[in-house]
């Protein structure tokens, strides 16, 4: 499940990227604001939840996202040198490798502030709706080609 929702931020960060560079941000931010939206709905979130769960869930959006937007920009450079090394090629594996561990570290990070603040239905909730958006984004996807 963790590497589904690694694949969503991924995609989600890859598109705001594109999206960005071709001043189209409004899909990225539709797309992140529709994510929060189902999340709000499938948890059932209060207001006052809502107001404690949704700022710091985009924080930890915004990490993930820094973590493969690091990888990312070391694969990038790699990739952009005519002669790269070995080293270059180890720090940039070491690099992409870790980004699953570090998402996780992250999430767990965050699991333990959000469990002060969603019941523990809502937390398993969370996950299973993260999943959902996520095989609902790739069904649209590929329903696009």
């Amino acid at each position: 499940m963790k590497r589904i929702v690694s694949i969503v931020i991924l995609i989600i960060a890859i598109t705001a990227t594109a999206t960005a560079q071709n001043g189209r941000t409004k899909f990225a931010t539709d797309m992140y604001q529709a994510k929060h939206e189902m999340i709000i709905q499938e948890l059932g979130l209060t207001q006052t939840q809502q107001k404690q769960f949704m700022p710091l869930y985009e924080q930890m959006e915004r990490e993930i996202y820094q973590v493969n937007r690091n990888a990312r920009a070391l694969a990038s450079e790699i990739e952009k040198k005519t002669n790269p090394t070995d080293r270059d090629y180890e720090v940039a594996a070491s690099a992409l490798s870790n980004t699953r561990l570090r998402e996780g570290e992250i999430e767990a990070k965050y699991f333990e502030k959000f469990s002060k603040i969603l019941s523990k239905k809502q937390l398993f909730q969370l996950k299973m709706t993260e999943a959902k958006f996520t095989r609902e984004m790739l069904a649209k996807k590929r329903n696009k080609k």
